[in-house]
């Protein structure tokens, strides 16, 4: 009994595969009853709180399972009790982990701004009326005499609360920040069913995310510190399409946009372009490139001829595995993986992301439009994306368009070597202050701060 007390508390270590390094942290605990409860971090993922499904300890020997990533953690315990050796299993790989113990430290965050600040801040509900939800946020207000032209944070893909939170950055925090003394009051929002908000991501898509930001302008048109006539959007990555819908829909009301990595073909042709490129710059071989190429192909072709969901999961699980050649030979643990690669494919968001086009909602766009890209960007290539969305504005009639291609700067708009995602965590630079000029500088130029 003794031993196994020694593994209570907390533990951290460092993931590394392809480059890529994540930090993990595993929390230990006795309920009242003497049972052993236990969740993971990875905070580069800003995934907290994740539950472990089985805690097992035998002397010195620790096991911890976790059905929700569908990982498993295996380890044994120093004679010093000061580490534990071990080995992280998911998806059929194996990786080598040692935890030490303790909380992990901070990654320095230069740019992360610190109170006092020289503006207000207030935690604010945001009604989505149509949805029946209610959306947590910060709005800011600058110092001066209102009303304050304003900036509706929209997030990009995945599940993020209002800082955008990735890989120990908060780049909305950051842009909130900058832009706010600036003289522009801003609001940034959890996703739906993150931190705050109410509402279920697993069933939302991007269609649904515009309605929660037209939500958030009808919202700000309720508050006496804002001009009514002054209210814009700024959306990241996916959240840039989101912008250019809610735009669309609602042309009167959206006085500008700004698209950062922002889409300008479909999920499709996006995450073809996004696999070739960074694979290429990863060194896998164009033999693989070209096999993996062919397996989104059947994917996406399943996705476009079943409608039901099940038979389109079962259809893209055996895609998965057919394309791998591994039939019988797969492990529990990959089999798992690939049923909620399958899963996550056949989901109501991935099927309307991979079959929007920008191009619909971006030739109604009336408002002024600033679109900026990092060279480095992999996720969103500029040369794939800037054009068609300059296209597809013009063909709508609207010339009140600036396009920038900020040198060197990656999908975060960070300053960057590769523009890899495995740099993101490493680098300490959130955004690169060239970004935050040039969209200081459109909004000067365009909307003007009081």
């Amino acid at each position: 009994m003794r031993r196994q007390a020694a593994f209570e508390g907390v533990w951290w270590g460092v993931l590394e595969a392809g480059g890529l390094r994540l930090r993990l942290v595993v929390r230990l605990k006795r309920d009242a009853n003497g049972a052993w409860r236990a969740t993971f971090d990875s905070p580069d993922q800003a995934a907290f709180g994740i539950p472990v499904s089985a805690v097992q300890i035998e002397g010195r020997r620790i096991t911890l399972q976790s059905d929700a990533v569908q990982g498993e953690l295996t380890g044994t315990l120093s004679e010093d009790g000061a580490r534990i050796e071990g080995v992280w299993k998911q998806g059929g790989g194996e990786l080598k982990l040692t935890l030490t113990r303790g909380e992990p430290p901070t990654p320095k965050r230069p740019q992360e701004p610190k109170p006092p600040f020289p503006y207000k801040t207030e935690e604010v509900r945001v009604p989505n009326r149509k949805a029946r939800i209610e959306l947590a946020g910060t709005l800011t207000l600058p110092e001066g005499k209102p009303p304050f032209p304003a900036i509706v944070f929209i997030t990009g893909s995945g599940a993020q609360n209002r800082d955008e939170e990735i890989f120990g950055h908060k780049p909305f925090l950051v842009l909130a920040d900058y832009l706010t003394r600036a003289g522009y009051a801003t609001l940034r929002m959890d996703d739906r069913g993150v931190g705050g908000s109410g509402g279920d991501m697993s069933h939302a898509t991007t269609l649904d995310f515009a309605e929660d930001i037209l939500a958030a302008v009808s919202y700000l048109k309720t508050r006496r510190e804002i001009d009514r006539k002054r209210i814009g959007l700024l959306g990241h990555s996916e959240g840039g399409l989101v912008g250019a819908i809610a735009a669309s829909k609602a042309p009167r009301e959206i006085a500008f946009l700004i698209m950062l990595a922002g889409t300008g073909v479909s999920g499709e042709q996006l995450l073809y372009r996004q696999a070739e490129l960074i694979n290429r710059k990863s060194g896998v071989a164009e033999l693989l490139i070209e096999r993996n190429r062919a397996l989104q192909q059947r994917v996406f072709e399943i996705l476009k001829r079943e409608k039901n969901e099940e038979k389109a999961q079962q259809a893209i699980y055996d895609a998965i595995v057919e394309s791998l050649g591994a039939g019988a030979s797969l492990s529990d643990a990959q089999k798992s993986l690939f049923q909620a690669q399958a899963q996550n494919y056949a989901s109501r968001w991935f099927r309307t992301f991979v079959q929007l086009d920008p191009a619909q909602y971006l030739r109604k766009v009336r408002c002024p439009v600033l679109a900026l890209n990092g060279e480095l960007d992999l996720q969103v290539d500029p040369d794939q994306n800037l054009p068609a969305i300059e296209r597809a504005l013009r063909e709508g009639g609207n010339k009140r368009i600036t396009i920038r291609r900020l040198s060197g700067l990656n999908h975060l708009f960070q300053k960057a070597r590769t523009g890899l995602i495995a740099e993101y965590a490493e680098i300490e630079e959130t955004i690169n202050p060239a970004a935050l000029e040039a969209i200081r500088q459109w909004l000067d130029e365009t909307v003007k701060p009081n």
